[in-house]
């Protein structure tokens, strides 16, 4: 009898052995525990994009806005951030692992609904205002875009986005939203790492010498656009087609953005296409 509980004893042993090989795979969570070494191939991260946003309002009303029940983001950033150990302070509202309502109605590079996917970055600036002589917009001050920097680096590096992961609120929807803006400075972050930029030299090979304002089909430039990510609707009429074209413009060549459909933009979504190749199609 001792013989064949030793028996078992060691046949035992031997099993959870196996279990535990590889390191501990057993987590306890008080009433259950759970085994974790058989993880599924069939899952990926749930962070696939960083959104940029303005609030359009003062840090006080935007901090009020962004902490109600109706609108949230993950990140806001102080015009004049203060210093805490010589560091530049941003406000986390919602924990990353968490959606915060920031996106809306979205799109991009064949996903929609970016509330699910994205992690939102809500910066204070008053966006623009109309004036007798056209719209006034309003720049961001160098400490905000200095602290925007770092911690959007710090997110791309984290969950590994590439530099088409990085949008903006208009870029994912071009028929409700202008922010950030034409004065944001994408080309910066870029050169920080940070998002897409097309190469110069590569937009004016594309350019092949025509004038910049030579018009070109909408049609092509909607079916490029579409290509790179941006949600294109077929039905869309003519002041939806130039709203989608103008946030592009505001995007990768803010010096002009009414939304025409022209030589140089053509060139820029050529390189940008180039660059960092087209939506892969399921």
């Amino acid at each position: 009898m001792n013989i064949r509980l030793g028996i078992v004893a060691i046949m035992l042993a031997l099993l959870v052995g196996c279990q535990s090989s590889g390191g501990d795979t057993w987590v306890d969570h008080g009433s259950y525990q759970l085994e974790t070494r058989h993880q599924a191939l069939g899952a990926d991260q749930r962070i696939r994009f960083l959104v940029m946003h303005y609030t359009a309002e003062n840090f006080h009303s935007s901090l009020k806005t962004l902490t109600d029940e109706h609108v949230s983001a993950h990140y806001l950033l102080p015009d004049n951030p203060s210093l805490r150990d010589g560091k530049p302070v941003a406000f986390q509202l919602v924990p990353e692992e968490m959606r915060a309502w920031h996106a809306g109605a979205s799109y991009w590079r064949g996903r929609s609904n970016l509330n699910d996917t994205s992690i939102g970055i809500e910066i204070v600036n008053p966006g623009f205002s109309h004036m007798l002589l056209g719209t006034h917009w309003q720049p961001y001050t160098r400490e905000q875009i200095d602290l925007l920097i770092r911690l959007s680096r710090d997110i791309v590096q984290r969950y590994g986005l590439q530099p088409t992961d990085v949008v903006g609120h208009s870029d994912i929807a071009p028929q409700r939203k202008q922010d950030p803006g034409p004065l944001f400075p994408w080309q910066q972050l870029a050169q920080a790492g940070i998002g897409a930029w097309p190469d110069r030299p590569v937009v004016e090979r594309y350019l092949a010498g025509r004038d910049k304002q030579m018009p070109v089909p909408m049609a092509t430039l909607l079916e490029k656009l579409a290509r790179y990510g941006y949600g294109i609707d077929p039905q869309w009429d003519a002041k939806q087609q130039r709203n989608v074209l103008a946030a592009f413009q505001m995007h990768f060549r803010p010096s002009d953005y009414r939304g025409e459909p022209d030589a140089e933009s053509e060139a820029i979504i050529d390189a940008l296409l180039a660059k960092y190749g087209a939506v892969r199609r399921s």
